[in-house]
């Protein structure tokens, strides 16, 4: 526990004392507005982050990393808890914070499991996908409080049809708050990213609207009174039906918060040349989402950018975040002075989020590696931002699934040559221009053969023998590549196996692992190949053959 703290040198003390002051300016307009992303009580945005820092500083493992509100899983929970109440009311709050909890035992049940390779089936399309999907939804969900106007629940297709029918009453002071604001994050960014741009947005448009009247005269919305009471702890209205309701958005959120804070805790940790335990940092993570949700707020999560910020503030310790932490539990009593915060000024920090999460040069780099793939970012893209979170995530997860398992199902099998001069054997299409041996035919067949390439290899093997130069005498399968053989797979072997001998063709196996020696022996093929024709290196069995069966004169 507290394992960054410990050893503390008195050195560090000046780089986690400015960390934890760019995180405490990073993180107040931060969390404000990802609680009203998500329709939550503005204060629960501290509560959350409170709760997340403390409990990560507590059980993780990473010095750097900051947990806290999300913009990224605030639309999830959001959208998805939304059809069960409506959004804001009571019963809307009651199912945030048993979402809350459920996500973090999932994240922490991925530590005790270790499941943590479920997150691998988010490929990086998908993920750019998905992130561009939430910007879209998170850009489409401001834009009523960007432009001053009236909005509406639903689908993205109906909030936008409802907005575009409502463009003439544009509230101009409005658009102008939220344009200064975005152009001011922007600008500390280019300048120097530990400024807290959205800081000073927050401050300067919240006096703007108190000295000219701009909400009484103008009719630009403000945040008005925060309730800042002590949180309500526990949860209300708990039962297996709700359970059962929540549980299936609780999986999706949980998803996301591992494959981030999974993602966040090692890029940082490669730069910083320190090690990490992801499992803790989960556990940590997970913890602090089942506190933020006993606290009355919502699930917690890794942030890349407030990570970013403490390292490049030379924070070196969690004390940063918990120094954070504390101003922001002393600020909470004055969070009554927010009440004239325009809410253009939070849809200007959200919108400026969602531009960084939408990779347009990632998606150009995909497009131009390969159309498949691309195709698999746009369908989660548009799935996400049109239909649903969970729906697009899984409709991608499925079809990256059958698009890898369509790749393995038709791997090529290389005919392989002996480079000269040397006992190593290469494609024969590679650049080193290898020999082939006299009546001898090598093939290498790198993957598992399992039972959705097995017809694939059989037709493989067939091609290969009726391409070869002359009549092969022996045929040597290099299994290097081959971890795994099923059943199946050991069918078509022997099918192989049956006419090579009606060929008259001598057989052996080189470079077999254990496991693909135990699948021969359980299958029987291994007493019919003959332990003596397994060599550990091709030119062994090469050598082997032609002595056995030498090329008739």
């Amino acid at each position: 526990m507290l394992s960054s703290l410990k050893n503390y040198q008195r050195g560090w003390v000046t780089g986690d004392l400015i960390a934890a002051v760019t995180l405490l300016a990073i993180a107040v307009p931060e969390q404000l507005a990802t609680a009203r992303l998500g329709n939550m009580p503005p204060i629960t945005g501290f509560y959350a982050f409170i709760a997340g820092t403390a409990l990560f500083a507590l059980l993780g493992s990473n010095p750097q990393m900051s947990v806290g509100a999300d913009s990224t899983i605030a639309p999830l929970f959001a959208v998805g808890v939304s059809h069960l109440a409506p959004a804001g009311s009571a019963s809307y709050i009651d199912l945030v914070g048993i979402l809350a909890v459920l996500v973090g035992v999932f994240v922490a049940l991925v530590w005790l499991l270790r499941l943590g390779w479920i997150a691998d089936f988010l490929s990086r399309p998908i993920i750019v996908g998905f992130l561009a999907g939430v910007a879209v939804v998170i850009i489409v969900h401001q834009l009523p409080d960007l432009l001053g106007v009236r909005g509406a629940g639903g689908t993205t297709i109906h909030r936008l049809a409802t907005i575009v029918g409502h463009l003439g009453q544009t509230n101009g002071w409005t658009v102008a708050i939220a344009a200064a604001v975005f152009a001011a994050v922007v600008a500390s960014e280019r300048v120097d990213h530990r400024l807290p741009g959205a800081l000073f947005g927050m401050i300067a448009s919240t006096i703007a609207v108190a000295a000219l009247g701009l909400h009484a005269h103008h009719g630009v919305a403000v945040l008005g009174t925060v309730a800042h009471s002590f949180p309500r702890l526990g949860l209300a209205h708990v039962s297996f039906s709700t359970l059962g309701k929540v549980a299936p958005v609780a999986g999706v959120v949980a998803l996301v918060v591992v494959s981030q804070s999974a993602a966040t805790t090692r890029a940082f940790a490669d730069q910083g040349g320190y090690t990490v335990d992801v499992g803790r940092d989960l556990l940590g993570v997970g913890a602090g989402s089942v506190v933020a949700g006993l606290a009355g707020a919502f699930p917690v999560n890794a942030s890349p950018a407030r990570t970013g910020a403490v390292a490049a503030a030379s924070g070196r310790t969690q004390a940063a975040g918990l120094g954070a932490a504390a101003a922001l539990i002393a600020v909470v009593p004055a969070v009554g002075l927010l009440k004239d915060l325009p809410l253009a000024t939070l849809a200007g920090v959200l919108v400026y989020v969602a531009t960084r999460i939408f990779r347009i040069r990632e998606l150009a780099a995909i497009a131009r590696f390969d159309r498949i793939e691309l195709a698999l970012s746009l369908i989660t893209l548009f799935t996400v931002a049109l239909v649903g979170v969970e729906q697009g995530i899984g409709i991608a997860v499925g079809l990256a699934i059958l698009d890898r398992t369509r790749l393995s199902a038709r791997p090529q099998l290389h005919v392989l040559g002996r480079i000269p001069g040397t006992t190593s054997w290469t494609p024969v299409s590679g650049p080193e221009h290898p020999d082939q041996v006299p009546g001898v035919l090598v093939v290498l067949f790198a993957t598992p053969l399992w039972y959705a390439n097995a017809v694939h290899f059989r037709a493989e093997v067939e091609a290969a023998l009726s391409r070869a130069k002359g009549t092969p005498r022996a045929f040597v399968l290099d299994a290097v590549g081959m971890s795994d053989l099923d059943y199946t797979g050991a069918s078509a072997l022997r099918a192989v196996l049956d006419e090579l001998a009606r060929r008259q063709i001598a057989f052996a196996i080189a470079r077999a692992g254990e496991h693909v020696r135990q699948s021969l022996a359980h299958s029987g093929l291994l007493e019919r190949i003959g332990e003596d024709r397994l060599f550990p290196a091709v030119d062994e069995a090469v050598a082997a053959l032609s002595a056995a069966t030498p090329v008739p004169s």
